[in-house]
C-alpha cells in the first residue's frame, strides 16, 4: 500500500503534505489547468478531504519500476456517488511530483466542481499561508 494512500485513509494532511515534492504538480478532474507547486497541491488534497465523504479506495495498481501509482476509489460528494482514480508519479527521491485525479459519472464531477468551487477560498488561503 503506497503512503498516500495510507495517509488519504487516516486523514493525515501532515503526513501527505510530505509526501509532495515542492515541485508538485495537480492535475484536477473539474479545473482545465493544472495548480504547480507543493503548498497549492496539498491544500487541494485537504479540501478534497473535507468534501468526500466515505472515501474508500478499491484498488491499488503499480507499475514494473515502481513510480506510478494508480488508486482507484469510491466516495460520496454532496450525495453523489463518485468513483474515481488517483494516478502519482514519483520522483527520483520517491516523493509525489505529479498527482492526477479523475471522476465519474459525470453527475459525481458536476457535485466535486460544486463543493470544490465552495472551498476554494479556503483552499488558496492556506495554499498561502504555508
Amino acid at each position: 500500500m503506497h503512503p498516500f494512500r495510507r495517509a488519504v485513509e487516516a486523514g493525515d494532511a501532515e503526513a501527505i503534505e510530505g509526501l509532495l515534492a515542492d515541485d508538485a504538480v495537480f492535475t484536477s478532474p473539474v479545473a482545465f489547468k493544472p495548480y504547480h507547486g507543493k503548498a497549492i497541491t496539498a491544500a487541494i488534497v485537504r479540501g478534497a478531504g473535507r468534501v468526500f465523504q466515505d472515501l474508500r479506495y478499491v484498488r491499488e495498481i503499480v507499475s514494473v519500476d515502481g513510480r506510478d501509482h494508480a488508486l482507484m476509489f469510491e466516495a460520496t460528494v454532496n450525495g453523489r456517488q463518485v468513483h474515481g482514480c488517483d494516478f502519482l508519479h514519483l520522483d527520483e527521491e520517491g516523493l509525489i511530483d505529479d498527482l492526477t485525479v479523475m471522476v465519474r459519472p459525470l453527475s459525481g464531477a458536476n457535485a466535486l466542481a460544486e463543493a470544490m468551487a465552495a472551498q476554494f477560498e479556503r483552499i488558496e488561503r492556506e495554499a498561502l499561508s504555508s
